[in-house]
């Protein structure tokens, strides 16, 4: 990384001089605290603004400069040169503490992403600030790994997790996690992963679809979170990354394998039968699959349950969005007061249940009071009721069947709720409730927001945009032996 092309005698000398600015700072630190103590009239005064523009001129003019860093790489025959301070540059990186402790002119050798981005780099050793683009997030967070700069390192990992909705040409979210599987990042990592399935209709029409790695593809098929129209909408995406990729045939069986063929209508799967070149050539990979398919579609979902095992991913809807699993609500105003409406839903994914609904009510209260907050009335007259304040409650959502019906047997209801927000000027899925089949809530439905600001992240315009979907969850039968 590195190489000695000069020598350091006066090393001892400077770093002398360092520990005694050091000193100096946390003496008049001190000394601050003492004069402030106690005292009504103290202030501060500050400049640091000035020192900051100070600390920037003494980086452009290399004033009092004491070592020396040349930056090569393979994009360029001519080095960067920076002349530097050793102390600023110790300071912020025990890398370069180390390297020029004997020396004070050192080679780098840099891949041209990250020798475009040094100047930024050395910047934000002398000023604590830099400013970075989506596509620079990486070459960065990579200096301030290789050189030990954990705060630049931490701030641009924060940079990318909040910014995975920006909107790019290229996309990045693809790009950013295999980024972070590859340095070990397990946040960034489970970020990137979560934004990708709650809002996989966005990046299954973009370029970056295509960037999608085996193992990032297989971990999303898992997934039963998945936010997308419905599975032939997977499928059709799942086809043109196998048509792109050709990986070899057991990793595009592999992935085959992983769509949920349940899901889809019959004659939508005679249709891919019979055009579908992917298919074609791994029929006999997914004939079972298939086959099972049919068989599930034509039978009754009680009499499929006696002789297949139903609880398995293949048979548990994901997140569609597609009118017959579910509604869109706009609640307007939502801090105001209580609404409800209702929907319809198919019973289930069975052709057999196509043509059975259950209706579906819907009560959204933006100030629900738990009973330990709930007004008491007593026989005292100074307290006859205790004061509640309207911050005290709560958004809750409660979805209930409006109606019962022997159709109903061996299945139960999951329910999900996305939550649309407004980021970086697109629309898209951050918050996703889940409902535990045996409850009509979820416990924590936008427990921290803020509903009665305007500026609130969960609001579009001052309206709540909500999707509810319905997830019918087949349950196989107890055989009883004779």
């Amino acid at each position: 990384m590195a190489r000695l092309t000069g020598s350091r005698p006066a090393a001892t000398r400077r770093w002398g001089c360092a520990a005694a600015f050091l000193l100096l700072l946390l003496t008049v630190q001190a000394a601050q605290k003492a004069d402030f103590s106690g005292d009504s009239t103290a202030a501060t005064i500050n400049h640091s603004l000035t020192l900051l523009q100070r600390l920037q001129e003494l980086l452009q003019n290399g004033n009092g400069s004491d070592s020396v860093l040349r930056v090569r790489s393979a994009a360029s025959d001519e080095p960067k040169v920076f002349h530097t301070h050793q102390l600023l540059l110790s300071l912020q990186s025990e890398v370069f503490e180390s390297l020029l402790r004997n020396q004070s002119v050192v080679t780098l050798y840099e891949p041209p992403e990250t020798a475009a981005l040094f100047e930024k780099f050395i910047r934000y050793l002398y000023c604590g600030g830099v400013s970075i683009l989506l596509h620079q997030a990486i070459p960065m967070h990579q200096l301030a790994s290789k050189y030990r700069v954990w705060g630049l390192q931490r701030g641009v990992a924060e940079y990318m997790r909040t910014h995975l909705a920006s909107e790019s040409s290229q996309g990045h979210v693809v790009g950013w996690y295999h980024y972070a599987v590859r340095v070990g990042d397990a946040a960034l990592q489970e970020t990137c992963l979560q934004f990708l399935a709650w809002n996989l209709s966005a990046v299954l029409g973009s370029a970056e679809w295509g960037s999608v790695s085996v193992e990032l593809l297989l971990l999303l098929l898992e997934r039963s979170d998945l936010v997308l129209h419905s599975e032939l909408e997977l499928y059709t995406a799942v086809e043109s990354w196998l048509s792109r990729r050709q990986p070899e045939a057991p990793v595009a069986e592999r992935v085959l394998r992983a769509i949920r063929y349940p899901m889809i209508a019959p004659s939508q799967l005679f249709r891919l039968q019979a055009q579908s070149a992917v298919l074609a050539r791994h029929r006999a990979a997914v004939q079972d699959l298939l086959f099972q398919a049919f068989q599930f579609h034509a039978a009754s979902p009680l009499h499929f349950a006696k002789y297949f095992d139903v609880n398995c991913s293949m048979f548990l809807p994901r997140n569609y969005l597609a009118p017959s699993w579910g509604s869109q609500w706009v609640i307007t105003n939502p801090a105001r007061d209580d609404r409800s409406t209702s929907f319809q839903t198919q019973l289930g994914p069975s052709s057999h249940d196509a043509g059975k609904r259950v209706t579906w009510n819907v009560l959204f209260s933006p100030r629900w009071l738990p009973v330990s907050l709930r007004p008491v009335y007593s026989d005292s007259v100074a307290g006859a009721i205790q004061p509640v304040r309207i911050e005290d409650g709560r958004p809750r959502l409660v979805i209930t069947p409006a109606m019962s019906s022997p159709d109903f047997a061996g299945v139960t209801f999951q329910k999900t709720v996305l939550v649309g927000v407004r980021q970086q000027g697109r629309v898209l899925v951050k918050h996703a409730y889940s409902f535990h089949q045996s409850s009509d809530e979820a416990a924590d439905f936008l427990l921290h927001a803020d509903l009665q600001k305007r500026t609130s992240e969960y609001l579009i315009d001052n309206s709540l945009h909500l999707h509810i979907i319905i997830k019918p969850v087949y349950h196989s039968l107890i055989k009883v032996k004779k």
